[in-house]
């Protein structure tokens, strides 16, 4: 029995002298520079958030927060990267969609599992996505694009930031939904998608409203539907596509990820902090020009939000045909 009773004690402390390191080590987080690893090039969507946040963050937590981009192949070696990082809260990930939810049903090899690989942290924003058209064309509304796609199969083509992004997963299953044949054409980016379609490349465009926003305002483009699931407050008159097809929900989501096994008092402490950042005014003004809606949410919450993801992409990525094995 006393050996038994000395080897609980001597568990209990080594549980406990850790427990007390744990808590010790996150309130000395962070004593050096924090790197926000992100899977685009500058001047995209999740740079700008990052950096964003990444200075409220060097204000509130007295250390620098630096952005490092890591742009191509789907963000698969900037996700690599932070999955095989220290656990230690100095390297982060600033992903989309993409990197948690589309990748593994489109790869049979990812050096990564988003499922396994990362500690949710916090969703920082979320940005829905417009499906857009020429001035000339004769068509306002999802229904009329729909007729007139049904009246001539093949006439009408989408540009999209690439094969396998967000904007073309969520037209190929908008397409799949309602038998539409509307031929894709994929740029890298919509720093071309866009201009392109301003160009007179494209009939139709999947894009942010920060993207094409200027352009509307200037009778270059028309605004057909959004894709989140309620209508966006950005643009309450723009009808959502869940009004056509029920329950059609694919927006944007840059988050926060941290490498699995950063100890839980660190996780908890970004998170609070990610929370605090996206609610500051200014935050929220700039997030809002962006074409934003800021969130800020749990380490849970979001991890909650990345298993649903995984599940409902996997369907949308079969549909497209965007697989690369």
């Amino acid at each position: 029995m006393g050996t038994k009773i000395k080897t609980w004690v001597q568990r209990c402390s080594v549980l406990l002298l850790s427990a007390f390191c744990a808590v010790v080590f996150a309130q000395d987080y962070p004593n050096r520079t924090v790197r926000l690893i992100v899977p685009y090039a500058a001047g995209g969507a999740p740079d700008v958030f990052a950096r964003i946040i990444g200075q409220r963050l060097s204000e509130s937590l007295g250390q620098q927060f630096i952005v490092e981009n890591r742009p191509g192949a789907g963000g698969i070696s900037a996700s690599e990267t932070v999955a095989k990082a220290a656990p230690d809260g100095y390297t982060l990930l600033v992903p989309d969609v993409p990197q948690t939810a589309i990748n593994p049903h489109m790869f049979a090899k990812l050096p990564y599992d988003p499922a396994k690989d990362f500690a949710p942290v916090s969703l920082i924003a979320t940005i829905p996505l417009f499906i857009v058209s020429q001035p000339a064309m004769p068509v306002n509304s999802v229904a009329e694009l729909v007729a007139a796609a049904k009246a001539a199969p093949g006439k009408f083509n989408y540009g999209s930031a690439g094969i396998g992004s967000l904007h073309h997963i969520l037209m190929e299953s908008f397409k799949g939904a309602l038998g539409l044949d509307i031929v894709h054409v994929p740029y890298k980016g919509s720093g071309q998608s866009t201009p392109a379609f301003i160009g007179g490349e494209l009939t139709t465009l999947v894009t942010a409203l920060a993207a094409i926003g200027p352009h509307v305002k200037a009778g270059k483009a028309k605004l057909l539907a959004v894709s989140s699931l309620a209508r966006s407050p950005l643009a309450p008159d723009v009808p959502a596509i869940s009004e056509t097809i029920p329950g059609y929900d694919f927006t944007s989501e840059i988050g926060l990820l941290a490498p699995a096994g950063t100890p839980p008092a660190v996780i908890a402490k970004l998170a609070a902090e990610v929370a605090k950042a996206v609610r500051h005014p200014d935050t929220v003004q700039r997030l809002t020009a962006l074409g934003a809606v800021p969130v800020g949410n749990s380490p849970e919450a979001y991890g909650e939000m990345m298993k649903r993801n995984l599940t409902r992409y996997a369907k949308a990525v079969k549909d497209s045909g965007a697989r690369v094995d």
